[in-house]
């Protein structure tokens, strides 16, 4: 199926109106300038301090500051509304674009490279900044083409722990009320010229735990005086798997994944304690809860069946990703525009990592979506938090584009 996808040379570029494809340059001059000063989780200050400056340089209204680094972009429309018309006061469409990078030691040779030692944008958000300040330039000079109120939200934070629910709760959807939300991710896994959208869920619910076994140590020739702490996580590890074998709905996809497991000092001695970190994902809302229980009823049987016990710790960082059916619609249509289908629109993109626009989607209807970013000929195909990561930046044209048509569309 993938190689069926159209490769970097038959994109149909000609989708793109002159007056974006003439933004290209400056995209990629906005794009490069932030992947060289990479900034993360709520320390976006240069970045935050260049879209401020290019927003008021022309003349948006803006707020700043908002969960510390984030910034809304007020752009009001001129066109009339349709004679037909019964909605009292203008709609308001907000556009969603995080800022933050990466804890990673970027490895690319470019002339566009991380300054920052250490820090890198690795997951194409340098390029969603990029294409929300070119849909917001544009959307400015074309105030005409729309009648309603669109929020650009700049957030902070997406990567972790979370600007998304800390700018919510300042009420960026508010005053004026926001009455649905869209946004993007450039994605690696899927090529140039492609877009994944679908109603539902798109993308999983993170939830995470710690997990210490605190057993008895000893001498390894004289197990019989011990309680092992590393066979009890042994145990748990094999265990927790038959919760997505033996507990959820084989319709449900779910993954419990132990990343982590450390004990022991030397190979002829019992460790006595072993420390485990795992992560949770899942799609159906339902299973809020769930693991939670699930997960330390199963520690906790196996530690009592060795004579050990332990020390719990679970958490929940975000839901899940669901959008909108009217939403995800209105963003398929618009993309058939500006993609060629039926294989430019790839409605089977789901994916088990997380996202926190899943918060904005909790409060409005809306569709996140994937906007293929890959190009294997030019070797931009590294996947996304890898030290190697970059992308075809014919991409960032084509989101501004989508975004345009997504304004003039949820407005007529």
């Amino acid at each position: 199926m993938v190689s069926t996808f159209p490769n970097s040379s038959s994109v149909d570029l000609s989708r793109i109106r002159l007056s974006i494809r003439s933004l290209q340059p400056q995209l990629v001059e906005w794009r490069r300038r932030l992947h060289q000063q990479p900034e993360l989780g709520f320390q976006e200050k240069m970045t935050a301090e260049f879209v401020s400056q290019k927003l008021q340089e022309w003349g948006i209204d803006q707020q700043t500051g908002i969960a510390q680094t984030g910034i809304v972009a007020t752009i009001k429309g001129n066109k009339l509304p349709t004679p037909h018309s019964l909605l009292p006061t203008p709609q308001v469409l907000a556009i969603r674009a995080d800022m933050d990078a990466l804890p990673i030691q970027e490895l690319n040779e470019v002339p566009y490279k991380s300054q920052h030692d250490g820090v890198m944008h690795a997951c194409g958000h340098d390029g969603h900044t990029a294409i929300a300040l070119g849909t917001a330039y544009y959307l400015q000079q074309h105030r005409q083409d729309f009648s309603g109120i669109v929020k650009i939200i700049f957030q902070p934070a997406e990567e972790s722990p979370g600007g998304a629910k800390p700018m919510i709760e300042a009420g960026v959807l508010k005053n004026p009320n926001v009455d649905a939300i869209i946004g993007l991710h450039l994605w690696n896994n899927l090529p140039l010229g492609t877009v994944g959208v679908r109603a539902g869920a798109l993308m999983a619910a993170v939830e995470s735990f710690n997990c210490t076994i605190l057993g008895k140590g000893g001498h390894g020739a004289l197990p019989h005086q011990t309680v092992d702490s590393v066979v009890v996580a042994a145990q748990i590890v094999n265990a927790l798997q038959t919760i997505v074998a033996r507990n959820v709905n084989p319709l449900d996809s779910a993954v419990v994944t132990v990343g982590e497991l450390h004990a022991g000092t030397k190979g002829n001695v019992i460790a006595d304690t072993a420390r485990m970190s795992a992560t949770v994902r899942y799609f159906n809302p339902s299973l809020k809860g769930f693991f939670n229980q699930r997960v330390e009823q199963i520690i906790a049987g196996i530690c009592q069946s060795h004579g050990a016990s332990y020390d719990f710790e679970y958490w929940s960082l975000y839901p899940p990703v669901i959008n909108d059916m009217k939403m995800a619609e209105l963003v398929r249509t618009v993309a058939e525009q500006v993609v060629e289908t039926p294989l430019g629109i790839v409605p089977e993109c789901q994916t088990m990592a997380g996202e926190d626009m899943s918060f904005f989607l909790q409060e409005v209807p809306g569709c996140y979506f994937f906007l293929g970013s890959a190009n294997p000929e030019k070797d931009l195909a590294y996947p996304h938090h890898h030290p190697r990561f970059d992308f075809d930046e014919t991409a960032l044209g084509m989101g501004v584009e989508i975004f345009v048509r997504c304004v003039e569309k949820f407005f007529s």
